[in-house]
This record gives structure tokens, sequence and C-alpha cells, in this order.
């Protein structure tokens, strides 16, 4: 199993981050691809990812909730970081406008610059969207966007369509486990075609709601993964193991990337 989105320089793990990532390795992730949110956040992403060759990989970013911090020295700097083997995905990028502690107009601005990055790199864009669908697609239609992932989806059948008809792939998370409001998710994934879907815990958040016992910490790990393929597969009718292969067989293609056996 691959997990597509891990927060593993966030503060949450400062304490056991090695110890998380070798829990995870003993239950059968083998690949762990590490989400920059910010130009520092990004360094800070590629340089673990340096440490477990083959098994650890990053992404390199500016999150729409920092786009206000966005200039032409931060281009630069995700430029370089994107010339990074290890450094596999433009983002996390994308448009929030439920908090929008950027306004509209700042994230926009650095959504269309992380955009050419991602088309001048020839690398997957790692999206974020919430409450903006439709300013996303057209964002990405007017770029001519479709290779990518639109991370951690929590929408329904109508919002996937509207992904998958862009070329996007979807990555699930444990959202997919939240019995208040996981239920159109939970129509949308049994339509998606096996060869859109990715897996990813996006911890420290979105514990799975029905892991039991519930860990005291209450902090997503990514050794969680295999719980969200499992739910996945339940809901799909299938078993794990095929889940968790062609998951892992989507994010090889997806992102170039070749885990160690």
């Amino acid at each position: 199993m691959i997990d597509i989105g891990i927060n593993l320089t966030h503060d949450a793990f400062i304490a056991d981050r090695e110890a998380s990532i070798d829990s995870a390795l003993a239950a059968g992730v083998t690949g762990m691809i590490v989400t920059g949110t910010t130009v520092a956040a990004s360094a800070d992403a590629a340089a673990l990812a340096r440490t477990r060759p083959g098994r650890l990989w990053s992404t390199a970013g500016v999150h729409p909730h920092h786009a206000r911090g966005w200039d032409a020295a931060a281009g630069e700097a995700l430029a370089v970081l994107l010339a990074q083997p290890e450094v596999v995905a433009v983002g996390e990028c994308g448009l929030d406008h439920f908090r929008n502690f950027s306004t509209p107009a700042e994230q926009e601005l650095t959504f269309h610059a992380q955009l050419e990055l991602a088309r001048a790199a020839a690398k997957p864009a790692f999206l974020h969207q919430r409450d903006a669908q439709p300013r996303f697609l057209a964002m990405l239609r007017e770029h001519g966007v479709g290779h990518g992932v639109s991370h951690c989806f929590t929408g329904g059948p109508a919002e996937a369509e509207d992904c998958l008809a862009l070329g996007l792939h979807l990555g699930i998370t444990g959202w997919l486990c939240d019995e208040r409001r996981g239920a159109a998710l939970r129509e949308a994934v049994v339509r998606v075609p096996r060869q859109r879907l990715l897996v990813e815990t996006d911890a420290p958040y979105l514990l799975p709601r029905d892991l039991r016992p519930k860990p005291r910490s209450q902090r997503n790990e990514p050794r969680w993964l295999p719980h969200i393929v499992a739910a996945l597969a339940a809901l799909r009718g299938e078993d794990p193991a095929e889940v968790a292969g062609y998951t892992t067989a989507n994010a090889r293609r997806l992102f170039r990337i070749d885990p160690l056996t």
C-alpha cells in the first residue's frame, strides 16, 4: 500500500516520527508521499524523503491557506525542489473558500502559478479543494491540467464525475469511515473506476472514526492505511488485497515511483 498524502513533517510527529514510519512499514505500507504545504515545509518534506529512498517521496507546493505569502521567490524555490527526483508532485495547491485564510484572489494567483509549475516540471498536481469546486474545475480546464489527484476527496458522485472527466485521480481518506459526514463519499467510491482510486491517511488529520479501540492520542498515523483500504474494499465488494494492489499500481504510475519490495 502507498499512502499518497501524509503530513510527516507536522509537529504532531516530532517526538516519534521514525517510529511512526516504521510502524507503517510493519503494517504493510510500502511507501509514503510526504505533503508540502509551504515552501519551507516542502523543503523539509524533501529532506525527510531523502532519508528513506524507495520508501518516502514528497510534494512541493503552497496550500491555499498560505497563498498570501506567494511571490516570485516562492515560485523559484519550488522549481528548484521540483527538479529533485524525490519530489514527485506539485502541491498541496488549489482553492479553499471554506476558511479563506487567504483571499480568493490570492488563492487563484498562487494556484495559477503552481499549475504552470506542474506543466513545466511535467509532474502531477496534488490538489486541494474545499467549497470552491466550480472555480477549481474551471482553472484546471483553463490550464489543461488533468494529470493529478484530488487529494482528500470528500464529495459525492456528481463531484467525483467532474474530477474524473478531467482525468484526475481521487485520493480516499478516513473520511470514508465517518458515519456523520461520509455518506456522499461512500456513495461515490462504488462508482469510481479502479484505475482512478488512490488511498491516503492525511495524518495526523482525519483519524478514522470507526477504529476500535480508538487511539488515546486521537492522532491519525500512516499505519492506519490498511483500515481505510479495508473500508473501501467492503463498500466496493472487493478483497482488501485487491484494492491494495490496484491503488498501489495507480500511485506508482501517477507519481512515477518504484517502492522497495
